[in-house]
């Protein structure tokens, strides 16, 4: 994957690979690829929700010291 990888772009290639192995529609043979490139992109999900959960925190707690 070339471009750079968003939230968005993650979660909606996670949802596409959960629906393809719930309908059985992933072969055997892939499989293996398709539970692999879903804990990258699950790890990188929570990567990216706590990072913004972090700067959300901070920003509220710069907002309440500028009170």
């Amino acid at each position: 994957m070339n471009e750079e990888l968003t939230y968005e772009s993650a979660y909606t290639e996670l949802q596409v690979i959960a629906s393809e192995i719930e309908n059985e529609e992933v072969s055997v043979d892939l499989l293996s690829e398709k539970v692999k490139r879903a804990a990258v992109l699950i790890a990188f999900c929570q990567q990216k929700l706590r990072a913004t959960e972090a700067e959300v925190n901070n920003i509220i707690k710069q907002m309440e010291s500028n009170k």
